[in-house]
């Protein structure tokens, strides 16, 4: 069963930089496609970012062009490099496999505020 344990995230003020970090485990994560998802108080978990095994990318229409998606397969890592941070990116992140499996890890919570 695949675990993830995400980690890197804090308070920082608006305008500010974060980068979280997944680490997973099972023996076909290179061959998975992998998401950042995010859950604020009071609203639905939504998918931020995804990276497919060929390293392709997307983005929530919120975060293009300020968060970066990336994956390091040997170490069966992920991160996400969140620049300019907004107010309202607020929230617990979360890594998973897209589409997402039943197993969720404790997240890591992102603050933005000054």
């Amino acid at each position: 069963q695949v675990q993830f344990v995400e980690s890197g995230g804090g308070l920082v003020q608006p305008g500010g930089s974060l980068r979280l970090s997944c680490a997973t485990s099972g023996n076909i994560f290179s061959l998975a496609a992998m998401g950042w998802y995010r859950q604020a108080p009071g609203k639905q978990r939504e998918l931020v970012a995804g990276i497919t095994s060929g390293r392709n990318t997307n983005y929530a229409d919120s975060v293009k062009g300020r968060f970066t998606i990336s994956r390091d397969n040997a170490k069966k890592m992920v991160y996400l490099q969140m620049n300019s941070l907004k107010p309202e990116d607020s929230a617990v992140y979360y890594c998973n496999t897209r589409p997402f499996g039943p197993t969720w890890g404790q997240g890591t919570q992102v603050t933005v505020s000054s």
